[in-house]
């Protein structure tokens, strides 16, 4: 499973893609997934034109990074939301990756409630088809206030479509749904095809995501369920800190080396 690895490029939230890029290379990782959500981590974003696309592609080359995923959250039970996820599925196309990345509200800050699951399905339509038409995968995420759980995008999913799977996130489970990413992820393994790999401190609903191996979760327990799923799918590490932030990019990049060290020890 250490060839499944990625860091997530939102863990250097703040930071260049190049220095998130140099850093995650010297620590090991080999693949990466792009965040591209504007006004919070833009590493890519769909507006770039194709001279600044073709310039992520050669920084990727120069540090034989490969691209596994596009993070495009987007609300899309608003109109941008869905305009704006159906132009980066144009950057999974560009980056040759297979997986685009969402939640269904708001990146942070996710106040909005689900009735009508009927107009969300109506929403995803057009996303869902043009994933299909470009042989991409879309994977929800198990965050904010409707699907915080494994098992609630599990229903979501196969009430959709088969391009629709579930981007499990092992630490916002219990941040957004207060389970522990043990059970639900047993009963969601088979609809799930990307990790986020996210460690967590302090209680539940404490913003508290520090360097995989410094938290509370039982890694042991996690890829041992996702092996006896014969899960195959990208594992991409998130750092998202504490609501301060890491005081310098040494901090980060120091977190990204332990959490890499961290899983080689018990992956290998």
């Amino acid at each position: 499973m250490l060839k499944q690895l990625a860091i997530n490029s939102n863990t250097y939230h703040g930071f260049s893609l190049e220095e998130a890029v140099k850093g995650a290379s010297r620590a090991g990782f080999t693949q990466i997934e792009l965040s591209a959500v504007k006004d919070h981590t833009a590493h890519v974003l769909p507006e770039m034109s194709s001279e600044q696309l073709n310039d992520v592609k050669a920084l990727l080359q120069e540090y034989q990074m490969k691209c596994v995923g596009i993070g495009a959250h987007s609300n899309v039970m608003k109109t941008e939301g869905i305009a704006n996820l159906l132009r980066s599925i144009d950057l999974a196309v560009a980056f040759n990756c297979p997986y685009i990345i969402t939640a269904t509200g708001d990146s942070h800050h996710d106040s909005d409630v689900i009735e009508d699951e009927k107009l969300l399905a109506k929403n995803l339509e057009p996303i869902i088809q043009k994933c299909e038409r470009l042989n991409k995968i879309l994977v929800l995420e198990t965050h904010g206030n409707n699907y915080a759980t494994g098992v609630a995008l599990k229903q979501l999913a196969t009430s959709l479509n088969n391009r629709v799977k579930i981007n499990y996130d092992t630490a916002n489970v219990i941040f957004y749904g207060n389970v522990l990413p043990y059970e639900d992820l047993e009963a969601s393994a088979d609809c799930v095809e990307f990790i986020h790999l996210k460690d967590k401190l302090g209680s539940n609903n404490e913003w508290n995501f520090p360097a995989i191996g410094d938290g509370d979760l039982d890694f042991h327990k996690v890829f041992n369920i996702l092996k006896n799923a014969n899960y195959r799918g990208p594992i991409s590490v998130e750092i998202e800190f504490t609501p301060t932030g890491p005081a310098n990019l040494e901090e980060v990049n120091d977190a990204v080396k332990r959490s890499y060290r961290y899983l080689s020890s018990i992956l290998e």
